[in-house]
């Protein structure tokens, strides 16, 4: 490819489309980045980057960086509470929900963080900023592809109305709900559409904090006879985010109407400032298909799910991930076709096993918790605030403890992993047992000296060996990464039981960490078919 090539078009400057462009820029890969919009939004979106999100950021070099913009602080308690009103009765609380306490954990090497989407895409956008190889034009919007087979040839359109026709060789629709990009290739999405209607009351409330009683927390469920919702506090300057759920058909809720919903929510009543009224709708729908030929679909341009459970722009940056690489290995001239039919294969399972999740969490809204008589000050009010509070217990916590989902989801079938004769793991929602199962994220340990072993993997192609294993078969994959031009890396890791944390003494360990192989002897032909050459 020369250097004047375009090797990938994003369209989309949202965290899906910005995290592409870093995994394809940090490869040395061209990118051009369209957004439409003049910046990036404003609005809360999402605000849980969960522990897989956050593994990928320090793969990338800047997970500290976004740990410095924490608003609330790093150590601000990730609580959900379960309250009547926010001036009213406590009734329970999940304590440090989606792994966001910043303590060590052997499963991981990072916690989650509880920030504003926006603020994560400001720190998304910094890195790509400073990759040579990465353009990003706001106020520029994507209007229609032609593919041949040399590449695509898209035409662009700015705010003033100009066009320009970009040649490329790869294009990625990270344009969201609304694609234009699947539109392009005829996709349709399928599922369910307005499951419920929900409003996002972005606000700024001086002393709110301290004018009720259950300590700190990121989300209040509140349940009262004035109607459902979640509150919480969002960010510094004492703005809060205020979300009445499952609105019924007609209703809205204007910016002056907001105020006053508050007060009257809460039970609290101060000067309200509303800064934002955003009505969104909670669906159900996955993409017939998310690929044509060079043109591909990624983040909610191709999967859609309520927000409940923190999934949705971490499934998106996951794809960006798995995309990037990808992509980024074709152009390189070392990965193989395959690796582009893995994409779907693979992501299609991830997002199939999330948004059932999410479908679930759903089920349950601050609207289905309120039974009449639960603010009343008695034994029969007492006696409904603790029924509910258990309720809550037992229904909510799959929603705030989804470690299963987030990283023991494994790509079954894929044509770039090794198979193995033994059936896969059960699938688990909230316990995580790790496998070295190829298709599954590789399992995780400490180093003696402080380091996370995923520190140690390479970029691209990892061969973990385990310290007792004969390096001579160490050496053949050497040899083999070496004739095919592939990227690769052997990993010793002092201290650790690779034999019995992986139940081999060698894996190969993909780009995304993602065991491809395992074995105690080498298998000759393995990394080809990791690297979808084997066709």
């Amino acid at each position: 490819m020369a250097s004047s090539d375009i090797g990938v078009l994003i369209v989309g400057a949202g965290p899906v489309g910005l995290a592409t462009a870093i995994e394809l820029g940090q490869r040395g890969i061209k990118v051009l980045i369209v957004e439409r919009n003049d910046r990036v939004g404003y609005s809360p979106r999402a605000k849980t980057t969960n522990v897989r999100t956050r593994t990928l950021l320090r793969r990338w070099g800047i997970a500290d960086r976004l740990a410095e913009k924490s608003p609330l602080g790093i150590d601000y308690p990730n609580d959900i509470a379960y309250v009547t009103r926010l001036g009213g009765y406590l009734l329970a609380r999940i304590e440090d929900a989606n792994n966001t306490a910043p303590v060590r954990n052997s499963a991981f090497p990072e916690h989650a963080q509880w920030i504003p989407q926006y603020t994560l895409e400001k720190v998304l956008h910094e890195e790509v900023a400073r990759l040579p190889t990465v353009e990003l034009r706001f106020g520029v919007a994507f209007v229609r592809a032609q593919q041949t087979e040399a590449g695509c040839i898209s035409l662009l359109r700015d705010l003033t109305g100009s066009e320009q026709s970009v040649a490329h060789h790869y294009l990625v629709g990270a344009d969201g709900a609304r694609s234009t990009v699947r539109d392009v290739i005829g996709a349709q999405m399928i599922g369910e559409r307005t499951l419920s209607r929900n409003y996002a009351i972005v606000f700024r409330a001086p002393g709110l904090a301290q004018s009720h009683r259950h300590g700190k927390a990121v989300m209040y469920w509140q349940s009262n006879r004035d109607g459902a919702s979640v509150i919480g506090p969002m960010d510094r300057g004492d703005i809060w985010v205020f979300t009445p759920t499952a609105i019924r058909p007609g209703e809205t809720l204007s910016k002056t109407e907001a105020a006053g919903a508050i007060a009257k929510a809460t039970g609290i009543d101060l000067p309200y400032e509303i800064l934002s009224v955003d009505e969104w709708v909670a669906s159900r729908l996955i993409a017939d298909r998310y690929r044509d030929r060079r043109v591909f679909l990624a983040g909610d341009a191709c999967h859609l799910h309520p927000p409940w459970g923190g999934y949705g722009m971490n499934m998106g940056v996951g794809d960006a991930m798995d995309l990037g690489w990808k992509i980024g290995a074709v152009l390189q001239g070392w990965g193989g076709s395959a690796l582009l039919d893995s994409y779907e294969i693979e992501r299609r399972q991830a997002h199939e096993a999330v948004v059932s999740a999410a479908a679930s969490n759903h089920s349950v809204l601050p609207n289905q918790l309120w039974r009449d008589g639960m603010e009343e000050d008695s034994p029969r009010g007492s006696a409904l605030r603790k029924q509910m509070g258990e309720y809550f217990l037992k229904a909510k916590a799959p929603e705030f403890r989804g470690l299963g989902t987030i990283l023991g989801i494994g790509y079954e079938g894929s044509p770039i992993n090794a198979s193995e004769a033994a059936p896969p793991p059960p699938r688990e929602h909230s316990i995580y047992r790790p496998t070295a199962r190829p298709g599954y994220l590789a399992p995780h340990a400490w180093l003696d000296d402080g380091r996370s072993l995923y520190d140690l993997f390479s970029k691209d192609f990892s061969l973990v060996v385990d310290t007792h294993a004969d390096l001579a078969e160490a050496a053949k994959a050497l040899d083999e990464a070496k004739s095919l031009g592939v990227p690769f890396k052997i990993v010793r890791a002092e201290g650790v039981r690779i034999d019995a944390l992986y139940w081999a003494k060698l894996a190969l360990v993909r780009p995304d960490q993602f065991v491809a192989w395992r074995g105690d002897a080498w298998d000759a032909g393995a990394l080809k078919h990791a690297v979808g050459r084997s066709r």
